[in-house]
């Protein structure tokens, strides 16, 4: 890979994921020694999910002091709030995974200007597996360009999703949407985390991935690096604001438009209202919905069923 043709803020960014993933890594070999604290039912944090966010926050800031951050942990307690620039930060998106030794996880890494994101690095440590992308440049997986997979029928497709693990998810329509698509593909996977996820969409191991529930930091670094691989990514009515919206398809744009037709019906598009508003029962939603501002245009108006400000929890 040749670094020096880089953009400076990726190889920045790249700096950072790589100093995070050498923590990862040093800590995954004592899994024992780990302190574990709950933010909700099924949703941990490690000492190491924060260590590893100092670091993150450590290089960018160094290099660019006066940009903001958003961060999963820390939300916007750093960095200048009011920047045009936003580092949106997920220092270990498989925590889960992590804590159990399950090698499925990764550090997410996406710069936004004005609300759009503009750079992008997933750093998979227990493989060193570095996808990147600027936008108008292309994605890559290492040394290597990334382009989406060519199947054009639902039948032949391998689908990547995520299942609702949080209490108060609805199951019962999860398990409907699963059901619709898993009789039309040819198969659906969920190894648990959503960045590396998109990255194998961008790479054709995928040919889409659907889940609803996501954070910003979940999806910003992995939606850059699809689109840049010639994927579309949206949310299930195959609209672009996807980020605040807790609900993203992405693919080939064959599959994708496929995709998007079944999961339509089960689109709970929020109000721009709502967007500042924290999800009921969430964790992560005081940093979430204190980021909307910063990180994306305001959505459109639609028409498809809007969730009402009481439903507002992650689905």
């Amino acid at each position: 890979m040749q670094q020096t043709s880089l953009h400076p803020m990726l190889n920045v960014a790249i700096k950072a994921a790589r100093a995070a993933g050498a923590i990862i890594t040093r800590a995954s070999l004592d899994l024992e020694a780990l302190r574990i604290n709950t933010k909700s039912p099924n949703d941990f944090v490690t000492e190491v999910d924060l260590a590893a966010e100092g670091a993150i926050i450590e290089t960018l800031l160094g290099a660019y002091p006066d940009h903001g951050i958003l961060a999963e942990e820390s939300g916007r307690n750093h960095g200048n709030k009011h920047s045009d620039y936003v580092w949106i930060i997920d220092p270990l998106d498989g925590t889960t995974t992590f804590i159990h030794g399950l090698p499925v996880y990764c550090v997410s890494i996406a710069l936004a200007f004005r609300g759009k994101i503009e750079q992008a690095v997933v750093y998979d440590p227990t493989r060193n597996d570095l996808f990147y992308a600027t936008k108008g440049r292309g994605a890559f997986l290492n040394d290597r360009r990334l382009r989406v997979s060519r199947r054009t029928r639902m039948s032949d497709s391998l689908i990547g999703t995520g299942f609702p693990f949080r209490r108060g998810d609805n199951f019962k329509r999860y398990l409907k949407m699963f059901e619709d698509v898993m009789q039309q593909c040819a198969g659906l996977r969920r190894p648990g985390a959503a960045a590396l996820d998109l990255c194998y969409v961008a790479a054709g191991h995928y040919d889409a991935f659907f889940e609803t529930g996501l954070q910003p930091w979940d999806v910003a670094a992995g939606s850059l690096i699809v689109t840049e691989a010639g994927g579309l990514i949206g949310n299930f009515t195959g609209e672009s604001d996807f980020l605040h919206q807790r609900e993203v398809v992405a693919g080939n744009p064959k599959i994708y438009a496929q995709l998007v037709t079944t999961l339509t019906p089960y689109s709970r598009v929020i109000k721009e209202e709502d967007l500042n508003a924290p999800a009921a029962g969430s964790a992560d939603a005081p940093a979430a919905a204190e980021a909307a501002p910063a990180t994306v245009a305001a959505p459109k108006k639609r028409a498809p069923v809007r969730i009402k400000k009481d439903d507002a929890a992650p689905v």
